[in-house]
């Protein structure tokens, strides 16, 4: 373990190596400052890296990541990020993306008990039961598992457009964009679930703030 751990800090000296032979200034670039034009919420899955899976160099993305890709609007640490990003930052596009065969998304469809984390998949639960009928239609249990991270996916991109933070940038400007994808860890391939939101429209009434 200790040979692993070290094994880290000689990755990491290969890389600025790299990446200076590439590029004698490409750290004096990234201190500079950054202007991502994506907001990336995904899993904290360890095999679905957001910048690597697009091919997005370092300063591209700004990314934050909790199992299941969840947006709960009672999350300081969501709506932080997502302040910075959308009125700081200036990001254009919004992606969540889960992932087929998420554990987080898998364990909410069951009565298994893991322990503290219950308390955030209380949240999928309740996305499961507004989506019960639907699911258990499917007949084939990973099929089923798949669709439901496509619908908790689009539900969390809805989740996104609900805050005070996405209604007032929309308020403001027009350049602010959601979207829904799903990675597939099996192929490494993305599926753009073609949910796009670009203002409050779609949304009920209730949820649409006089901002």
């Amino acid at each position: 373990m200790e040979n692993y751990y070290n094994s880290l800090l000689v990755n990491n000296k290969r890389w600025v190596a790299q990446k200076l032979e590439e590029d004698p200034d490409f750290f004096n670039k990234l201190a500079k400052g950054q202007k991502p034009p994506v907001l990336w919420i995904g899993c904290s899955d360890s095999r679905v890296p957001a910048n690597e899976i697009i091919g997005a160099p370092p300063g591209e993305v700004f990314v934050h990541r909790n199992i299941a890709n969840m947006v709960v609007h009672s999350d300081m640490n969501l709506l932080s990020v997502l302040d910075y990003a959308v009125n700081v930052l200036e990001v254009k596009h919004i992606i969540v993306c889960g992932h087929y065969g998420c554990g987080g998304v898998q364990t909410a469809m069951t009565n298994v008990h893991v322990g503290l984390i219950d308390n955030w998949i209380r949240h999928i639960k309740d996305v499961y039961r507004m989506n019960y009928d639907e699911l258990h239609v499917i007949q084939d249990a990973k099929a089923r598992v798949n669709r439901f991270v496509e619908i908790n996916v689009f539900e969390q991109v809805c989740n996104l457009a609900k805050t005070s933070i996405v209604q007032g940038a929309w308020e403001r400007r027009s350049d602010l964009h959601l979207h829904g994808w799903v990675y597939d860890v099996a192929d490494g391939l993305i599926k753009d679930l073609e949910v796009t939101l670009n203002d409050n429209s779609s949304l009920q009434n209730v949820y649409k703030l006089d901002i």
